[in-house]
Parts: structure tokens; sequence; C-alpha cells
């Protein structure tokens, strides 16, 4: 079993590093989302803190669907999807392995830039830090939600669209819990509250998404 896990994210990983292309456009469109908010507010260096955590958190959520539609589609076109349905290891851990890898090569991207990023914002390096480390337990929370929906919207037509709809509605409570997470260590409050809320959020993805993954390919295989 940790064989196969292996090497599903060893694949995963040298597919991701060949089309590499469509890693840096969600790269560029987070530099790009982060960077155009600062110019269109303005310099009051006050008012860009208070807004850092949300549109960081917001611009990471958007960034990582970029890739979400092509989760499963590699899989889908050159048949290898079905060696997974049938493969005797349980398909949610198969399925893990694949948002793991997915997670590292959108999400883990997104916390190394985040601090620099920050600093447009005028936010201290502690509250960047911070601002990471809740990206880091709500990041892999959104591939998890995503994967849902990649599972769910796979050879459906306009998929992407619908991705977005299905996903969106419900990634909201990690980007609240998030946010707030960025704003009280901004202010300098205690962030213990909003990060064990989205270390719950994460442990419940964990343990309803693969299952609820692994049934969206099946149905979408029949």
């Amino acid at each position: 079993m940790i064989q196969a896990i292996g090497t599903i994210i060893a694949h995963d990983l040298s597919i991701a590093w060949r089309r590499r292309t469509g890693l840096l456009a969600s790269l560029v469109f987070f530099v790009i989302a982060t960077s155009l908010f600062p110019l269109a507010i303005g310099p009051d260096p006050q008012q860009l803190r208070a807004l850092a955590p949300g549109i960081l958190w917001v611009s990471a959520l958007l960034a990582s669907m970029l890739s979400l539609s092509r989760l499963f589609t590699q899989e889908h076109e050159d048949g290898s999807l079905d060696q997974l349905l049938l493969s005797p290891h349980p398909l949610a851990l198969l399925v893990l392995a694949k948002i793991g890898a997915h997670w590292l090569t959108s999400g883990l991207p997104l916390l190394v830039l985040t601090p620099l990023l920050a600093q447009q914002y005028s936010l201290p390096a502690g509250s960047a830090l911070l601002l990471s480390a809740s990206l880091l337990v709500g990041t892999p929370a959104l591939s998890l939600i995503g994967a849902v929906g990649a599972a769910l919207t796979l050879g459906v037509r306009g998929g992407a669209v619908l991705l977005c709809i299905l996903v969106l509605p419900l990634s909201i409570p990690v980007l609240v819990f998030g946010a707030s997470a960025g704003a009280a260590a901004d202010a300098g409050l205690d962030v213990i509250p909003q990060f064990s809320l989205l270390g719950a959020c994460l442990a419940l993805s964990l343990f309803l998404c693969p299952l609820a993954t692994a049934a969206g390919l099946r149905i979408a295989m029949e």
C-alpha cells in the first residue's frame, strides 16, 4: 500500500513537472491577483494590513482551483483511472495520494510566496509567517474539498465552471477561519481558536473527502 501511494505521488509530480506551464500559470495568477489590490486600494498601510489576510486567502483559493479541473483528467483520458478503480488497494487512499500530489504542486508554492507578497501590504514578518501557517493548515483542506468537485464533474462539458460552483461554497468555512487567523495574528490576538477551527476543517476533510471523491469517480466511470 505504501509503495502504491508513493508511486502515485511520484507519477503525478513527474506529470506536473512535464506540464509545468500549468503550475506557472497558477503561481503567476496568485502573484498578479495579490499585487493588483494594493494598486487599487491605495498606499494607506493600515487599510492594506487590515485587508491583507482576506485578499491573500481568496487569491490562494482561486489559484489552487485553476489546476483542480485537471486532477483526474490525465487518468481519465489514458484509461489508467480504470486501473485505479480495479486496484486491490482502497480507492480512497489512492485518491488521497493524488490529492497530496496536487497540494505539493499547487498549495505548497503559494506558502513559499506568501511572506514575500505580504510585504506589499505592510505586514510584519511575524504576521506574514502566521498567515503562511494558516495557509499550511487550510490549503490541504481546499485541495481535499476541490477533489470532490473534480470527481463529480469529470468528463462533464463545462466542468470547470460547474467545479467552481460546487467547490466555492464548500470552501467558505476554511476561507473564513484562515483569513480570521491572519487578521488575529496581525492584531496581536490569540490565534489558537482560529487554528483549531482550521485543524477541525482539515481533519473532517481528511475523513470525508477521499471517500466522497472515490464515490464520485465510480459514478463518473459508470
